[in-house]
């Protein structure tokens, strides 16, 4: 269940009950694609840098490893020695982002594996059933994310499958729930809202599906080519037709800007490789903007990467080390990078809580985009 306890304009912080646990809105949840977090970050290290949600893949566990596997080992829960809640997505992006190994049919989509070949067919009722073995605690129903840019025409008739696909994920996730050896019985289901870029299909769609009365509601197909503006606009035209007592969902989105500009908009629920990916590669989120440690700057450096950062990584490491052990290839580089932007998005999704129950949203978010403008490394 959800509760909204403050609203800042359109911006609204809520609390939704889990059979997991609480989870405050809004919310970063940390991509751990496979179970884990890419960047040796372990479910300790997450809760001590104040994660709510870890995010997992279905398509991807169900190919490596298996469903049936963790299932019988308990759950993603038991297996990844993670207490509090975990979002699955329905493994629907995959259907975009494998667009040259599938074939999407009324039944649901044909897969070549991305890893071995093995033809893999996964519908509606496929998702439910693998994200029940799971045991997440809330599952994605199983979508169409259409490429951008694409024609009216297509965006329609794949908002429709959608639609049709929604109704049996819904049928099969109640007769899930209901089964004496699922893991989890009150396995949640968030419908997705998709339509491009085209606001009244948007519309059209959110209200057909905010019908079915669901969990949760996300809105999918953004961040997938469209500027940041096409993308705030889809947004702001479309999240008033969700209903305003459910979490809102903006899937794979993004920077700390968008995650500001998106709040603004009424949205709760995020997740994103940035913080994860670009560690990986260097890159500090600061509030002074983003820093590239491997720049020769920083050689001799020996500030922490954010002065005043309470994460693990500042409180002990200087840039200047940090830089050495990415030039030198060291894996412990990486793994303190991404420490640190996984604690800085968690740690400003607090103060974004902050500031909408204070009702104070529009000066925090004037000022940190004013901040993150004064670094500008590339």
């Amino acid at each position: 269940m959800y509760r909204l306890i403050q609203q800042d304009g359109c911006a609204k912080s809520g609390e939704l009950q889990t059979v997991h646990g609480s989870i405050q809105t809004p919310v970063f949840m940390n991509v751990g694609t496979v179970a884990a977090i890419k960047g040796a970050v372990s479910t300790k290290d997450l809760e001590s840098i104040g994660t709510q949600v870890q995010l997992s893949n279905t398509y991807h566990l169900h190919v490596r490893t298996g469903d049936e596997t963790i299932k019988k080992l308990g759950g993603l829960h038991k297996f990844m020695v993670w207490d509090k809640p975990i979002l699955t997505d329905s493994g629907g992006f995959q259907v975009f982002s494998l667009a040259k190994l599938r074939r999407i049919k009324e039944e649901g989509v044909y897969f070549s594996s991305h890893i071995d070949g093995r033809k893999i067919f996964m519908g509606p009722e496929e998702s439910m059933q693998i994200q029940s073995n799971l045991a997440s605690t809330i599952a994605m129903a199983f979508d169409e994310c259409p490429p951008h840019p694409a024609e009216r025409s297509y965006i329609e008739d794949s908002v429709n499958r959608t639609t049709r696909w929604l109704v049996r994920c819904k049928k099969e996730m109640d007769r899930l729930n209901s089964l004496p050896d699922t893991i989890n019985k009150k396995q949640m289901l968030f419908g997705i809202n998709q339509g491009g870029t085209f606001e009244d299909i948007r519309i059209q769609h959110a209200k057909t599906i905010r019908e079915m009365d669901l969990d949760g509601y996300a809105i999918g197909g953004l961040a997938v080519g469209e500027s940041h503006n096409e993308m705030y606009r889809i947004i702001e035209e479309t999240v008033p037709y969700l209903p305003a007592y459910k979490p809102v969902y903006l899937m794979g989105v993004g920077t700390p800007a968008n995650i500001l500009e998106a709040v603004d908009r009424g949205v709760d629920f995020f997740d994103c490789v940035y913080p994860s990916r670009n560690g990986r590669h260097g890159h500090a989120y600061t509030n002074l903007g983003k820093m590239n440690l491997l720049n020769a700057k920083y050689e001799l450096d020996e500030k922490p990467i954010e002065e005043g950062c309470a994460c693990p990584t500042c409180q002990t490491y200087s840039r200047a080390y940090i830089r050495h052990l990415l030039k030198a290839k060291e894996m412990l580089g990486m793994r303190l990078l991404v420490l640190h932007n996984l604690y800085f998005y968690n740690h400003m999704m607090e103060e974004i809580r902050l500031a909408i129950r204070e009702k104070r949203y529009q000066q925090y978010k004037k000022n940190k985009l004013e901040g993150f403008k004064q670094y500008n490394d590339k």
